[in-house]
């Protein structure tokens, strides 16, 4: 590979001309205290770091970032901390989901408008990954994912507690009245001990995985708790790997083609995903013009074991454990037959190359191909005629007795209505029946993680543990039970979902894949007739821009005009 020369950086552009506006430029640097050694004849390194005060799984990126610029320094390179939107999934209302695409375009337009040749993007709360990942891909130039990483296993009175997980667990106990409020405050307070994210399979965990598995991070980064030492030398090794990559030429246009995403698919099966997988890889893939779908995701679905024990696909074991376990490195070299492993990642091996020898040292967190935790995929896709575009399942976590099952539809049109139904003692409702949230999609709401409904209080003192719940929303990845979500097309742009009514008979199969509402091609067209849309749920600002740009679930939920085909690459900006 050859090797660039300084000249052919874009940071040259602002600093190595002997003209008035690189006097200006030259002049700002030393203003800020640098001398030429430090940036003279470098490439110049954004760090784009998603740190704040009110993101609890990024907390310690305020010490990370000196790590990475210490390795950028040692390489050769000149580091600038660009920081960019945070998005606490826990804090942020009323969805991360809502400013996913608002980090996209912020994370393109930093390393667009700024003097710099390569980016080392700091994320892992859930809509941090893609959210970086699609700003950077966008953008072009080199750039490396570093992992936020996992928290620390959670305690109380010495069982293990996983986050999200076993907090709604708890939470139906505390509702049905075998909990108590000190023991619900104990657990409060010991669920979330260290900083990093999600210990649980959750959407950060999960998109952390899918990142390394397309080749976004260095070997085995993702797998990596928050508070162990190997966080602080991965970060460094970051900074130095990006020099590299920037003299090298290593953009995301040389390395990526579909194999790449396919791999992301792939591991997220093997991984007992969260279901907003399938919305950000879409959405990755496409900005990087290398599109998978739906029809992909259940595809893999179909011959992509579930192996990794963890909550809430698994019984008994957290990302810490599977880090100890051998990590994702070893859950690839598992699934090793289901990988295109010539994909090329950003050290500059293949991914055959990175999982190579990779050990798994306990059998029962990563288990063998021939003992999985299911026996396909984490995922699958329905379609029928309340979703022509497909409706997503966890399969691997619900109830077996759901998975083949009509029930009658008890329907809500906001969440705030479903709420209050469901701790009323007097709810017309069984075990069997199909709770139905609506209008809480892309457009209706945002898409927030509303997807898990709670099963009603009634049910939960009868000894009902799971239930099928059908919405156009999102749920966490830490979420589990019957959910059938992101129903497509939404109801707020008239999908059937819009047309189903309290005591419509519903029927899902999910070995067949299809979802069905048991009405008349007729009585359907009469339904569509009479339907009006819901009024604008943003009149200004960014949620309007939102509402006029928004895709839905199947595509991605991205912005059309952010999209690979909607018009011409953004040139370079003008600095004469």
């Amino acid at each position: 590979m050859t090797r660039r020369t300084y000249d052919s950086l874009r940071s040259a552009r602002w600093f190595a001309p002997d003209d008035f506006r690189s006097f200006g430029h030259r002049s700002r640097v030393l203003q800020m205290g640098y001398g030429y050694e430090d940036w003279k004849g470098k490439p110049i390194i954004a760090i784009v770091n998603t740190w704040s005060d009110a993101n609890q799984c990024h907390t310690h990126f305020k010490q990370r970032v000196e790590d990475v610029k210490r390795g950028v320094f040692q390489a050769g390179g000149f580091p600038l901390e660009l920081p960019a939107i945070s998005l606490s999934e826990s804090m942020v209302k009323p969805t991360t989901m809502l400013y996913r695409n608002f980090l996209a375009m912020e994370t393109e337009e930093l390393l667009r408008s700024h003097p710099v040749d390569g980016a080392v993007l700091m994320g892992g709360c859930d809509k941090t990954t893609p959210g970086l990942t699609m700003g950077a891909l966008s953008m072009g130039i080199p750039f490396i994912y570093l992992p936020a990483g996992p928290m620390l296993r959670g305690n109380w009175k010495g069982q293990v507690l996983g986050s999200g997980s076993d907090a709604f667990k708890y939470w139906d106990e505390r509702r049905a009245g075998r909990l108590s409020d000190q023991a619900w405050f104990e657990m409060e307070a010991g669920i979330a001990r260290s900083h990093g994210t999600c210990m649980t399979m959750g959407t950060a965990a999960t998109m952390m995985g899918i990142a390394e598995s397309i080749g976004f991070t260095l070997p085995g980064a993702s797998s990596i708790p928050a508070a162990d030492a190997n966080h602080v030398r991965m970060s460094a090794e970051c900074g130095r790997r990006i020099v590299d990559m920037v003299w090298d030429d290593l953009t995301p246009a040389k390395m990526l083609t579909r194999a790449n995403f396919e791999n992301g698919i792939a591991c997220a099966m093997a991984m007992g995903c969260s279901t907003n997988a399938i919305i950000h890889l879409i959405a990755m893939s496409r900005r990087a013009g290398h599109p998978v779908s739906l029809a992909d995701f259940d595809a893999f679905s179909r011959r992509v074991q579930v192996i990794a024990n963890i909550r809430p696909s698994g019984d008994a074991y957290l990302m810490e454990d599977f880090f100890y376990a051998g990590g994702l490195r070893a859950m690839l070299e598992r699934i090793r037959p289901h990988l295109q492993t010539e994909a090329l990642t950003v050290n500059g091996k293949t991914i055959g190359e990175n999982i190579a020898g990779a050990e798994v040292y306990n059998d029962d967190v990563i288990r063998p191909l021939d003992k999985p935790i299911y026996a396909e995929g984490a995922l699958a896709v329905l379609r029928g005629n309340l979703a022509p575009d497909g409706v997503v399942i966890k399969p691997s976590a619900v109830a077996p007795h759901l998975l083949r099952h009509t029930g009658r539809a008890l329907v809500f049109d906001d969440y705030p209505s479903l709420k209050k139904a469901v701790d009323d003692p007097e709810l017309d409702v069984t075990g069997d029946d199909i709770l139905v949230l609506r209008n809480a999609g892309p457009l209706g709401a945002g898409m927030p993680e509303w997807g898990m409904l709670p099963i009603p209080t009634k049910l939960l003192k009868q000894g009902v543990k799971d239930m099928l719940r059908l919405s156009d929303a999102r749920m966490s990845g830490t979420s589990y039970g019957g959910c059938l979500l992101h129903c497509s097309p939404e109801a707020a742009i008239g999908g059937p979902l819009a047309l189903v009514k309290t005591g419509d008979r519903i029927t899902v199969d999910v070995p067949a894949r299809t979802i069905h509402l048991e009405i008349s091609d007729d009585e359907m067209a009469q339904r569509k007739a009479a339907w009006t849309p819901p009024p604008p749920r943003y009149e200004r600002g960014y949620g309007w821009m939102f509402g006029r740009h928004i895709k839905q679930a199947n595509e991605g939920c991205d912005f059309d005009f952010l999209e690979t085909t909607f018009g011409k690459p953004v040139p370079e900006p003008d600095i004469f």
